[in-house]
């Protein structure tokens, strides 16, 4: 692509609206917008300030296309840098394309998937890891979600990334200058000092790819898996949570097969509830399937909700401690798993048959999907286990795998640069551990980037971004 070009697409969703928005980018931009647009007080764009709203008609020739709003944006206080041109028109799909296509025969080019926030890095607006941001913004459908995108853009997770390189940078500095003075034996970097800072940065570095494990899932869903035997009330359960009747309701064993997926929003956190097929003996192959399937869910899960049976515990069909045994195995099996263990059917158990439950068994949730009752409660202990306290406090959180895996080969890098302190080896060779972490660290934020990379990154923008 070619970043002189001046540049055009739609900026709103494609299809019929109230009103839609076409951006345009480029030196040229406002020049070429002037030369189709007809101010209904005789304005010319370029003699306009920036950030103004002009009221006129888009023609070709004497053909009126449409009654439009033009916002004008000049370099550099626009999205991009460039000169900016945004046509706000009558949503019509024909109008979008009349509008587009008359630039488009005038010089104009389509702008490639998320070429306008390309320039918005290149030209220094935002930073690499901003840019991202911008489209964990777009897509973010969850409170969790845009709160993490938001502080990303904002540059808060930048600022500690660009932080960390630059003290690490004036010590490369220090350590490359002694290098120069090898045959004087002289010491710049003063190594008590230098440490420190990589003790300092390694712990950063460790609490930010920790985070990651939190931020993933709130970015993209925490995924619940709701498993126990056949008929304890799974698919009501999830029906109830979702309020719809997404999955089959049946007193047949095994009417569900198949692994049933939906997503719901508590408390401002994305939850993938799966519904899955009863664990049970079964000579049945498709069912067999089915509960094989159940515990890849279970072991892909962040959540597992158990559920038990109150039936078949009143009627001592299910022994209290082949119960707690049960439970146990679960927990051994799923030791990094947080297990949440319901007893279903509840409205059936007396006050008594309750509190002799709890008394044996503990952290017991109790509810009766099919009458509502207890979900609250629920929903409750799920918005605990999300622990969004880390947001509310603003710490940095890494949410984008890129970044993970960057952040991950820094480590490295670092902990070879210790080892390389610890067995007192030469600078030279301390130096080169360091430029390379010095490298992954700017990769984040597009200190040093290829274009493989932004290809790759921008690839996965909307075209209007």
């Amino acid at each position: 692509m070619d970043i002189q070009d001046t540049i055009i697409a739609l900026a709103t969703p494609s299809g019929i609206g109230a009103i839609a928005v076409i951006r345009l980018s480029g030196d040229d931009a406002i020049a070429i917008a002037n030369k189709f647009f007809k101010s209904i007080h005789g304005k010319n764009l370029n003699k306009q300030k920036s950030h103004t709203i002009h009221l006129g008609h888009i023609i070709d020739g004497n053909r009126v296309i449409d009654e439009v709003l033009i916002s004008v944006f000049k370099n550099p206080n626009s999205y991009t840098g460039e000169n900016v041109i945004e046509i706000s028109c009558h949503g019509s799909t024909y109008i979008q394309q009349e509008i587009i296509q008359l630039f488009i025969k005038n010089g104009v080019r389509l702008a490639n998937p998320g070429e306008f926030t390309l320039r918005t890095f290149l030209n220094g607006k935002l930073d690499l890891s901003q840019a991202e941001a911008v489209a964990d913004l777009i897509a973010s459908d969850s409170k969790a979600s845009h709160q993490i995108a938001m502080q990303q853009m904002r540059g808060g997770f930048s600022n500690e990334i660009e932080q960390l390189r630059q003290e690490l940078l004036n010590f490369a500095s220090l350590i490359e200058l002694e290098l120069d003075f090898a045959e004087e034996d002289v010491e710049f970097a003063n190594r008590n000092d230098f440490q420190k800072l990589v003790h300092k940065i390694t712990n950063v570095l460790k609490r930010l790819i920790a985070s990651f494990a939190y931020g993933n899932v709130l970015k993209n869903g925490i995924p619940v898996a709701i498993i126990g035997e056949p008929n304890v009330g799974k698919s009501t359960l999830l029906n109830t949570l979702l309020n719809e009747e997404k999955a089959i309701v049946s007193e047949i064993a095994g009417t569900t097969r198949d692994a049933i997926e939906d997503e719901m929003i508590i408390e401002g956190v994305t939850y993938r509830f799966i519904d899955t097929a009863g664990i049970r003996e079964t000579k049945d192959t498709i069912e067999s399937i089915g509960i094989k399937k159940t515990f890849e869910k279970a072991s892909q899960a962040q959540v597992i909700l158990y559920l038990l049976d109150a039936v078949k515990i009143k009627k001592l069909k299910i022994k209290i401690h082949n119960l707690i045994n049960d439970i146990d195995l679960l927990r051994q099996k799923y030791p990094k798993k947080k297990i949440l263990v319901i007893v279903n059917k509840t409205d059936i158990l007396t006050e008594k048959e309750i509190s002799n439950l709890k008394s044996k068994i503990s952290d017991l949730i109790f509810l009766s999907a099919k009458n509502n009752e207890g979900i609250n409660a629920l929903k409750n202990k799920l918005t605990a286990l999300a622990n969004t306290g880390a947001l509310s406090n603003n710490q940095t959180i890494v949410s984008n795998s890129r970044h993970f895996e960057a952040l991950n080969n820094a480590l490295i890098e670092i902990v070879n640069v210790q080892k390389g302190i610890d067995q007192n080896i030469s600078s030279d060779l301390i130096a080169i551990d360091i430029r390379q972490a010095l490298n992954y660290l700017g990769e984040i934020t597009g200190k040093v980037t290829n274009e493989d990379l932004l290809g790759n990154i921008f690839a996965n923008f909307c075209i209007g971004k």
